[in-house]
């Protein structure tokens, strides 16, 4: 390295006694850091130009082969040195080359073009010589060596592991839903209907809710007695069999007088006389009025009550209902089916790549 950093300066200096004299010389030169190399060591090749300041240099182009059997490693970007008050310049080039087959070769001259003339270097040599071996340890050196396979560890098979009971469900799935879709069975819901109230027990329930509303209080006598007379109609229907619904209020009063039941008939009358007026006539009734209409309500209902054995009260029954399935239906399992396929298709396809991967 100390022989080549004297001879850049050799150059240099020739460059700058060369100035005054020959303004206009042009001198290139090539160097090689060391002709002889093993197979696959690197050389170092600096290509120098120095000339006028002025002119335009332009340095030879390679690709990646310097001449045949000698490969260009790498190109140093062109350094420019101005020397003599900028008057002159060196413009240095770096090539790292390498071979791989033992041999002499010649590295013909570099051209380089100043100012479209064309100016050339000394040529090179270059010694290429195989690794020695040593003949009393043959074993020093081995040759290559096969690849060597690692064992598989979890990280390894974890891409995999997880992927397979998700598979298992999603093929479960799709065979459910494709069964579901070919045996076309009717589907079947059991409903629990549980047994009606007796009447007066229903009739009170819907008592205490009106008393919970008090609808009264809050300015509004007719939706009060509309209620509380719908549900004494009701009552009467479910207790003596009579459409008390579709009647009139004196009618109903006529045909509760025809029963062997007349108590509490008079206050009946009294509250549906009252729901009359203020549905009919817009009559304002008491506070006190409301709370006795009630009341009258509430005794109608225990006078007239039937008492249900608790032994004798029905049980709740199961009702079974059958639906045909539906067009919507049937659309919707061959797409749930589709979708499953392709998902178990998709993960089938990564689970393969990712054997294929561990072990080839």
């Amino acid at each position: 390295m100390k022989k080549n950093n004297i001879y850049t300066l050799l150059v240099a200096f020739l460059c700058l006694i060369s100035t005054s004299v020959y303004a206009q010389n042009v001198t290139v030169d090539a160097s090689i850091d060391s002709i002889q190399r093993f197979i696959g060591e690197q050389a170092r090749i600096k290509l120098e130009v120095c000339c006028n300041a002025r002119q335009s240099v332009l340095l030879p182009q390679f690709a990646d082969t310097l001449i045949t059997g000698v490969e260009i490693i790498d190109i140093a970007k062109a350094d420019t040195q101005y020397l003599n008050n900028r008057e002159r310049m060196m413009v240095t080039q770096e090539y790292i080359v390498t071979s791989f087959d033992s041999a002499s070769y010649y590295i013909p001259p570099f051209e380089v073009s100043v100012d479209g003339q064309a100016h050339h270097s000394q040529s090179l040599a270059l010694m290429v010589y195989p690794m020695p071996l040593d003949e009393e340890n043959p074993e020093a050196i081995f040759p290559p060596k096969d690849i060597m396979q690692l064992p598989l560890t979890w990280v390894d098979w974890k891409p995999v592991v997880w992927k397979l009971p998700l598979l298992f469900i999603i093929i479960v799935a799709a065979i459910y839903l494709i069964v579901r879709y070919h045996d076309n069975r009717p589907i079947i819901r059991k409903v629990k209907v549980e047994p009606k109230l007796p009447p007066h027990e229903q009739a009170m329930l819907d008592i205490d809710r009106i008393k919970a509303e008090k609808s009264w209080q809050k300015g509004d006598p007719k939706g009060y007695y509309t209620e509380l007379t719908d549900v004494i109609r009701v009552y009467i229907h479910g207790r003596f069999g009579f459409n008390a619904m579709e009647k009139t209020s004196s009618e109903i009063i006529d045909y509760l007088k025809e029963t062997k039941d007349k108590e509490g008939i008079e206050d009946l009358k009294q509250l549906f006389m009252t729901a009359d007026l203020v549905k009919f006539a817009k009559y304002a009734p008491l506070l006190n009025e409301n709370d006795m209409n009630l009341v009258s309500a509430i005794e109608f209902i225990n006078q007239t009550k039937v008492e249900v054995d608790p032994n004798e009260k029905p049980a709740p029954t199961e009702i079974t209902i059958e639906e045909k399935r539906s067009k919507r239906t049937k659309v919707a399992l061959i797409v749930g089916i589709v979708t499953l396929v392709v998902l178990a298709m998709v993960i089938v396809y990564f689970v393969g790549s990712d054997l294929y991967n561990l072990f080839f």
